[in-house]
Order: structure tokens, then sequence, then C-alpha cells
């Protein structure tokens, strides 16, 4: 069976379990429990040879051999069992349950995959298929799998401005279905469609590795986390159908909310796009013996400032993640960059302790979670020696008199190129001013308000001639997009008052 038609396949099944009220989501997640037992099964057979630690009786031939409603009861215990396991098998499989209550298609299911010998295909056509699934997954409105799907164009326009390299470690505290280090991965390997379609544009060299340094790229390269159990498979099943990560191994995401305690391991990168929406359930602090604290309140003495603000404390913990040489490209909001009160004293304090060099603008309509106007902040961190190492801040405005929407123009790779190039990766210090792209200094940054990094300069079209209006369907998409965000920010107010009131 070749590519396209194995893709059309799995597709087609897709939609025939639709109809039977079977979502992206659910199809999603069978097809995770069922792929990775039979690659699993396959990593038993010649020339691999391997001891998966799957338990006789609940792999995947036992699963082959039935029909009906014994496979179906088969198919709850197996589940259930390697759920307790330890290492990634208790990953995929925690909590797992059978989303597909017809028989008849869940055989029908395990036979598709079962024609198919999975280890040995190419990494891009299996990991383009679930790629895709979990594409149409964000799509899916009542799913809510959107806020966990940074779009790929804006992903690849970061790794290409950051560069990855050899033998260094990459870190998400929130890392979704694993889009950064996906990409990240397809940069040092020189894999991915993105990668052959514009890598000469966006300045790609081959990297050459060696047998060390390809095992750490499999192995130790990426670290993560994801506090859905969900999404935390998907990630990791994404990830090892890439070729990152061991069947044996243990699981390069853990299963846990980053915030809670300062970081146990330190690395070369971080890429992320921290969870949006203003206020968490808890409060992070870095006082001790406050009488009233609230229960649910972490303490983090690594943090500059105690605030409710979850971007605040990403922005926090990525600070503190870093090695001391260590980069950062993290998507965040705007009112990260003007907010005032504990906003203010951390934006502060980024500028003194890391060399914060660039911001993009981002514009509205990209993301699957409406309203959202967000940036991407790139700095690097600094040693602690009392200086200010922020300079300056170039800044790149994509948003000003830019119209984008996901359905009918979505954000493409292209329309970062020139951002890219603006960006000037292979020097960074050598850079031109153009008429999206202007430098501040850092005097003139922390003489503005609050130390606002909440800049344009750009003219907006659209007030001074209304023939330059976009087209009816983008403009209905820009008010409820501003409809929606300003109803989010009202929920914060409201959710900050006493009792609610």
């Amino acid at each position: 069976m070749n590519t396209a038609t194995l893709i059309q396949k799995v597709w087609n099944f897709c939609h025939t379990l639709r109809d039977d009220g079977v979502g992206y989501g659910d199809y999603l997640e069978q097809l995770t429990y069922l792929l990775f037992l039979k690659m699993a099964h396959e990593y038993t057979e010649e020339p691999y040879n391997l001891d998966t630690r799957i338990p006789k009786g609940f792999d995947w031939p036992s699963l082959r051999s039935k029909t009906g409603e014994p496979l179906e009861a088969h198919y709850l215990a197996t589940l259930h069992t390697l759920g307790g396991n330890p290492g990634m098998l208790g990953a995929i499989f925690f909590k797992a349950q059978n989303k597909i209550q017809d028989p008849a298609k869940l055989s029908r299911l395990v036979q598709m995959i079962d024609e198919q010998r999975w280890v040995g295909m190419d990494a891009d056509t299996k990991g383009d298929l679930y790629e895709g699934l979990l594409q149409k997954n964000a799509e899916d409105t009542k799913s809510g799998a959107g806020q966990y799907f940074t779009p790929r164009a804006l992903i690849q326009a970061m790794v290409a401005c950051m560069r990855p390299q050899p033998n260094k470690t990459i870190a998400d505290p929130a890392c979704g279905t694993g889009g950064f280090f996906l990409a990240a991965n397809e940069w040092l390997t020189g894999t991915g469609e993105w990668i052959k379609e514009s890598g000469n544009l966006l300045g790609h060299e081959p990297v050459k590795m060696n047998p060390a340094q390809k095992k750490f790229l499999r192995d130790q390269t990426f670290h993560g986390n994801e506090i859905v159990p969900g999404t935390r498979r998907l990630c990791l099943m994404n990830l090892f159908l890439h070729n990152i990560g061991d069947v044996v191994g243990e699981p390069a995401v853990e299963r846990a909310d980053a915030l809670i305690q300062p970081p146990t391991k330190f690395v070369d990168m971080v890429l992320a796009n921290p969870p949006f929406g203003k206020k968490s359930s808890m409060t992070i602090t870095n006082e001790e013996g406050e009488e009233d604290r609230d229960a649910l309140t972490y303490e983090r003495q690594d943090f500059w400032e105690t605030t409710s603000n979850k971007q605040l404390n990403f922005l926090q913990h990525i600070c503190s993640m870093l090695k001391t040489d260590g980069r950062a490209a993290v998507v965040l909001p705007d009112n990260v960059l003007f907010e005032g009160g504990a906003g203010e004293k951390i934006r502060k304090k980024l500028l003194e302790t890391c060399d914060v060099h660039t911001i993009l603008r981002l514009p509205t309509g990209i993301f699957y979670a409406q309203g959202v106007k967000a940036n991407v902040v790139f700095f690097d961190n600094a040693p602690k020696d009392g200086r200010i190492h922020t300079k300056g801040v170039w800044f790149y405005d994509l948003r000003t008199n830019q119209h984008f929407t996901l359905k009918t123009r979505q954000l493409k790779l292209a329309d970062l190129q020139d951002f890219v190039a603006s960006y000037n990766p292979q020097n960074r210090h050598e850079r031109k001013e153009s008429e999206r792209f202007r430098y501040f200094t850092y005097e003139e940054l922390i003489a503005r308000d609050k130390a606002s990094l909440d800049i344009f300069w750009l003219k907006d079209d659209s007030l001074e001639n209304l023939d330059d209006l976009p087209p009816p369907d983008v403009l209905q998409q820009e008010i409820i997009d501003h409809l929606e965000a300003a109803l989010a920010a009202f929920r914060d107010v409201a959710a900050g008052l006493p009792n609610g009131k």
C-alpha cells in the first residue's frame, strides 16, 4: 500500500466513525493505543528483538486474534492493564478508555493497522498523518483542542530564528501536542515539508550529526510538561511517530504542572506558547510566612514577583529554567507587555537580567482561541552580575494592516519569511530597520509609562480610508475576535472581585 492510499484509508475510517458520533479526538486516542501496540510488537521481531515490557496476553497478537464482543472485552482489559505500567507504556495508556462502542468497527480498525508495517515507514508519512488528525481535532471547536495547537507556520518561523544545535537541550513547559519539539527535530534532521520547500529562504543548512548526537536527539534533547493527560498522550505518540523517544524508555513529557516547583533541569533553549487566559486557580508567591495565604498558593522563591497571572508566571519560570547562556522564544499575550503592578515589575526585571532583543507583534485571527492578541518575545539569559543586559529591543509589526482568519486566509510560513530575514539568525547583531522592523533603546523603553513594550508606529489604513477595509468575512471575524477578547477581559476582572461580584 502506498503512502497516499494509506493516509486516505485512515481518513476514510475516521469519517465512518464520525458518523457514529466518534470525534477526531476520540479517534486519535484509539489510533494512538492501537498504533503503539502494533509498533511495539514490530520491535519485538527481527531485526530489533526488543523486550518492550508489554505483558504477554495483553499485546498486539492477543488483540488481532479476537473479533466481536470478545475483542471489545479484551481491549478494555488491555487498556486497564497497560495503564498501570511505568515508563512510556504507562504514559501512553494512562487512564485509557475505549470510545469505539461498535465491536465490528473496532475490529476493522485493528485489521487496518495490522495490514501495515509501521516501524519501517518513513517518519514523514507517519508524522504527517498524525499531525493532520491533530490539526483536524484542533479545528473542531466542540473538542476545545485548539487551545493546545499553536499554528505550525509560527512555530516553524520561531525555530528558524532560534536554529537548534546538536547536543543542546530544548524545553517547553506547556508543550501541548509537541509542535515545537517536532519543528526543532525537523530543523536538525533536515526533514519535514517546510524545510524542503522553504529551507533555502529560511537559511537552513544541513546539520551533520554523528551517531552519539543522533541518540542524544532521540532520547535527551526534549523536555516537556503537559498537565492534561489526554494531550500528553497525543504529544508522546506524535513524538514517537517522528522517531523521538523510545518504546521502552522514560517519556520526554512529564504529566505535571511546570509551575509547582523550581526547575530541576536547566536547558539550553525554551520554545513555548504557554496557555492563554489571564487568571490561574493558584497564586505563585515568593514570600514566606504569609498569614492569610490561600491553601492553593505555590511557593516559588526563584520568582521575582507574586501574581496569579499564568503568563507572567510562565515567563518567570522560563527564565528560571534557562542555563546561563540559554535562549528563549515565547508566545505571550499583549497584557504581558503593558500590564501594571506585578507585570511592570517583571518586565523591568526581564529587561535587566536577560537580553530581550526581539519582539514579533502577531496578527489577530491566527489562533484557534478567538480574540487573542499575542507576541513572540525572544530573549537570551545572562549572568546575574548586577548589570542591565538589554541594550535595546527590535520590534517587528506583523499586525497592523494584516488580516488573517482560520477559514479564509490562514497564516502561512511565507507570511513570516520577511520577519525571519529581518531577524537575521546568522548574526542578529547586524540588522537593518525597515517599515515593519524598528529598534528602540533600553532607555526609550524604560522611560515609557509602566515600562510598556506595547509599541506600534504604523498607520492603520482601515482607519483612514473605508475603501481599504478588508473583505466582509474577514471584517466580521475581526469584530467577533474583538468582542470575545473584551468578554474574556471582563471575565478576568469579574473573577478578581470578592465573591465574583
